[in-house]
């Protein structure tokens, strides 16, 4: 679970920090702040990538605790 909570924040966040890159160039009108939407985008893809790479998964977390 927490590898797919992972995936879903990088993946989000890859998309923010696009979005954000381009709104800030002009390629692209935003309804929100590119500034904003880029900071966002950066957090959230750091923080997504830290989990996939650090964290154990829930289910081999339980598989440890029975053996």
């Amino acid at each position: 679970m927490i590898k797919v909570l992972g995936m879903i924040m990088t993946i989000g966040g890859a998309i923010a920090l696009v979005m954000g890159v381009l709104g800030i160039f002009g390629s692209i009108g935003l309804m929100l702040s590119p500034w904003a939407l880029t900071i966002i985008g950066v957090v959230f893809f750091f923080a997504g990538i830290s989990l996939i790479k650090r964290r154990k998964d829930t289910d081999v977390i339980e598989q440890e605790n029975h053996q």
